[in-house]
């Protein structure tokens, strides 16, 4: 057996270090570093705190070219063509303003995307709608349904 061979038995521990126990075992500062906030006893500092000075979450939206995200991006609302399929009240066309009479929109100036979604018997027309997904578009025109 040789010195690099030596390995410790399974399930060993090494015992804890005790901190503060006198000059000889880590004593005096107990690996603390010298003074300040996080030597003293007790000490717990929240993440992200800055030492007292504004902190950057509260600095951001004042700094320059500051744009807010929900305002850059279109929010449409997402109606499924299946739920026109199974509603009795969409027979011939369907519009912006049906669609806040049925309560599926609540402004009609909201965006509105069409997804595809089952199979179709209905011959519906679609005025006003904004987008349209490809396969969405696909199955209308095949069902004979029209787009303007």
């Amino acid at each position: 057996m040789k010195l690099h061979e030596l390995t410790r038995s399974k399930g060993f521990k090494a015992k804890a270090r005790r901190l503060g126990r006198g000059n000889a075992s880590k004593g005096n500062y107990s690996g603390k570093g010298l003074k300040g906030q996080k030597a003293r006893t007790g000490k717990t500092i929240r993440p992200f705190f800055e030492g007292g000075q504004t902190p950057i979450t509260m600095r951001m939206p004042k700094a320059k070219g500051f744009k807010r995200f929900y305002k850059l991006v279109d929010h449409y609302v997402v109606i499924n063509l299946s739920s026109i399929e199974k509603d009795d009240r969409f027979t011939t066309e369907v519009t912006k303003e049906i669609l806040k009479a049925n309560r599926m929109l609540k402004s009609t100036d909201s965006l509105v995307k069409i997804l595809w979604n089952g199979e179709f018997t209905k011959a519906i027309t679609f005025t006003g709608m904004d987008k349209f997904t490809a396969s969405a578009k696909e199955k209308i025109e095949k069902a004979g349904w029209k787009i303007q």
